[in-house]
């Protein structure tokens, strides 16, 4: 369609065209016939008639028209509500009419977009408050044992999990990894945090609270959403310390006498995978001495990568082990190994939640360790 076919100049063109066809005609036929009619108050009798015939033309065509356009353009740029403006016209009035009609269409997607927009701010804020409550506010103090635990979650809502719970002279230390990122994983780690916890009492074995927690999880969560998870178990009466694997990373035994690092695949399968999983993972006990280390994580650690696209690896983590164990503390080789990742991955933006726990056997604590700073917080 072309736009300008019949545009505003042509139509005053046209019209004046007319009124000067007309007066000619006029004054020609009148001059013709009798010319003593001719006269300079005639002429300006008609002239005025021309000039009414014009404005009132003029103004239903082109002012009233444009003015309704202004109208509508001056309430946008006031903030103010405005309409759309129908109008079947092609010429420079129609263009502008529809340009607005375009504009202020675009208006209200962006407007849309942004309210769904802080619906989705709000959404994670409170998602992300409710992950906060969940998580512990400090490293729990546990006689015999260093336990030092640190949070570094990739975006404002993250998918690891960890706690520390104590029951019948049992603490279940655990740590996991729910699939995904944002409001559903929030949503899967405060189920299972909360079904721990209600299990944790009733239970008698960090085996029996895995089991229990994993049937409620199948029957409340799609299929396409699982949480890797292992569960160590530290009785304070035998001084044992027992494992129980979920389809989560591997367990790091640091022994002091030999230097060695000791990597424990912690089996299982996935919380939410399968119905039922008694006979997919069992309870296993740890074997250390004191002045070892046992350190557990998530994968955010081992994959996270640094500008070249290397990934940290299993290795690298059991190397900053067997070099920081011998010097430090259990706050201390939490923090240098925080310190050793977040300068490997400098650079590079982290795709992933990170979170480590590291314990140490101390047979010297009766109340625990005496730390600097208890908090979750990644320390580097």
């Amino acid at each position: 369609m072309k736009l300008f076919r019949i545009s505003l100049v042509r139509k005053l063109f046209v019209l004046l065209l007319l009124i000067s066809g007309v007066s000619a005609a006029v004054l020609f036929y009148y001059s013709g016939s009798n010319p003593l009619l001719v006269s300079t108050d005639y002429f300006i009798y008609f002239a005025i008639l021309m000039l009414v015939v014009f404005t009132v033309f003029s103004y239903l065509t082109f002012v009233k028209p444009l003015d309704v356009v202004l109208e509508q353009m001056e309430a946008l740029i006031a903030g103010k509500p405005y309409k759309k403006i129908y109008t079947n016209r092609i010429d420079e009035i129609g263009v502008l009419a529809h340009f607005f009609n375009q504009v202020t269409k675009g208006f209200s997607e962006v407007s849309s977009d942004i309210k769904d927009r802080q619906r989705m701010i709000d959404e994670l804020t409170i998602a992300a408050s409710l992950q906060r409550d969940i998580l512990p506010l400090s490293s729990p103090v546990i006689s015999g044992l260093q336990v030092i635990a640190k949070n570094k979650p990739a975006t404002e809502v993250g998918g690891d999990i960890f706690n520390f719970i104590t029951s019948k002279d049992k603490t279940y230390i655990y740590i996991g990894d729910v699939t995904g990122h944002g409001v559903a994983a929030a949503l899967i780690m405060t189920m299972a945090t909360s079904l721990i916890s209600v299990f944790a009492d009733s239970c008698n074995s960090a085996y029996e609270i895995l089991v229990s927690v994993n049937r409620y999880i199948k029957r409340h969560v799609k299929r396409a959403m699982f949480m890797t998870l292992v569960m160590l178990s530290w009785d304070a009466k035998t001084e044992k310390l027992t494992y129980v694997g979920a389809g989560h990373e591997h367990i790091l035994v640091y022994h002091v006498d030999t230097g060695v690092c000791e990597s424990i695949l912690s089996g299982g399968v996935a919380l939410g995978m399968v119905p039922d999983n008694s006979k997919l993972i069992k309870e296993q006990e740890i074997n250390w001495n004191d002045g070892d280390f046992v350190v557990v994580y998530s994968d955010g650690i081992t994959e996270s990568r640094n500008v070249a696209g290397e990934l940290y690896g299993l290795e690298r983590l059991k190397n900053a082990l067997i070099e920081f164990a011998p010097q430090y503390s259990a706050e201390g080789v939490n923090y240098h190994i925080a310190q050793d990742v977040s300068s490997f991955a400098k650079g590079h933006i982290q795709d992933d939640d990170m979170s480590l726990i590291v314990i140490k056997r101390d047979k010297s604590l009766t109340k625990g360790a005496d730390v600097s700073n208890q908090s979750i917080t990644w320390s580097a």
